[in-house]
């Protein structure tokens, strides 16, 4: 018996499942938008190092950066496939499976990671994963990867709704996102987050949105001169993977996946905010215009969304929620 088999037979033995016959028969492809430097990156890291410890090595958990694996949609269907992959995707991708998760992106939401945390691990909130598995095959590990809070990147200064007019600005696709963009005044433009930088250097967009740490991890810093700090999206990701590759792991695994990937998604979220205000000081010293602005121009103009969306209901409960009521 070599080595390798002996560590999962007695990994198995600890657990009380059956041992796969090598380590690899277990390998889970995790792919993510962001740099290797974004704090985020680090929560990976934290669960790629969890799963392998406490699974015994026989759980391999492999990390793809910079959408090696594709875009965010194209892993999403491999894994509603059955392949092995997961990905760290924000909630107005999956409404298009399952819709209430779309609220997550709604504007305005709550205020920092405490609040939204606890909606995403909410009672309410496992229903939602439940009902997913069943509408589109995806098994949602864990919630609770905050990004941080998404600000207006231009060109020009930006203090009111009104100054967005005709500015093609990038976003992702989802209902929730396009609606939210085009309530605060600009054209929503969809497009992959690898295809931003080159959009801004040859004018095809004229501006976008994003978190702090995804601006320094895509250097946006070189095609942008100003960041407004609307915070008008709280984004909360998640860590989506294949419901049927999820249930072809011992019980014991499962649990562990789900626990670990909860346990890292704070040390990301934490991350994170700690950072930010370095990152923040880090682009002023780059030559980037940081503003603070007032931003009721932009919460009264993005209140329609909800209702618009049909989640009007989901807003006040979920505020509820993340307010600790």
């Amino acid at each position: 018996m070599t080595h390798r088999t002996l560590a999962a037979v007695l990994t198995a033995a600890l657990v009380g499942t059956a041992a796969p016959a090598l380590a690899a028969d277990y390998t889970l492809n995790v792919n993510t938008a962001l740099a290797v430097n974004d704090p985020l990156y680090r929560g990976l890291e934290s669960f790629r190092d969890g799963v392998a410890e406490a699974t015994g090595g026989a759980v391999e958990i492999r990390l793809f950066p910079n959408s090696q694996l594709g875009p965010d949609e194209d892993v999403l269907e491999q894994a509603r496939a059955g392949a092995p992959v997961a990905v760290v995707v924000d909630g107005g991708r999956l409404a298009v499976f399952q819709n209430e998760f779309g609220v997550l992106g709604a504007p305005y939401l709550a205020s920092g990671y405490d609040g939204m945390r606890r909606v995403v691990t909410s009672d309410r909130f496992e229903e939602w994963v439940q009902a997913l598995r069943g509408a589109s095959g995806h098994q949602v590990l864990s919630f609770n990867w905050w990004q941080g809070e998404r600000h207006l990147l231009t060109q020009m200064p930006v203090t009111e709704p009104a100054d967005l007019a005709g500015v093609r600005l990038r976003t992702p696709g989802a209902p929730v996102w396009i609606e939210t963009i085009s309530a605060m005044g600009a054209t929503p433009t969809p497009m992959p987050w690898g295809e931003v930088y080159s959009a801004l250097q040859q004018n095809v967009i004229d501006a976008a949105e994003a978190q702090l740490p995804a601006i320094v991890g895509a250097r946006l810093d070189e095609v942008i001169s100003h960041v407004t700090k609307t915070g008008h999206i709280n984004l909360i990701t998640g860590l989506v993977t294949s419901a049927a590759w999820f249930d072809s792991l011992p019980e014991d695994f499962q649990r562990i996946l789900r626990e670990e990937a909860l346990e890292a998604g704070d040390v990301a979220s934490y991350g994170t905010r700690d950072a930010l205000a370095a990152i923040e000081a880090d682009l002023e010293a780059k030559g980037v215009d940081v503003a603070e602005i007032d931003t009721t121009p932009f919460r009264e103009a993005t209140a329609s969304v909800y209702d618009e969306l049909g989640y009007g209901a989901l807003r006040d409960e979920l505020q509820a929620i993340a307010a600790g009521d």
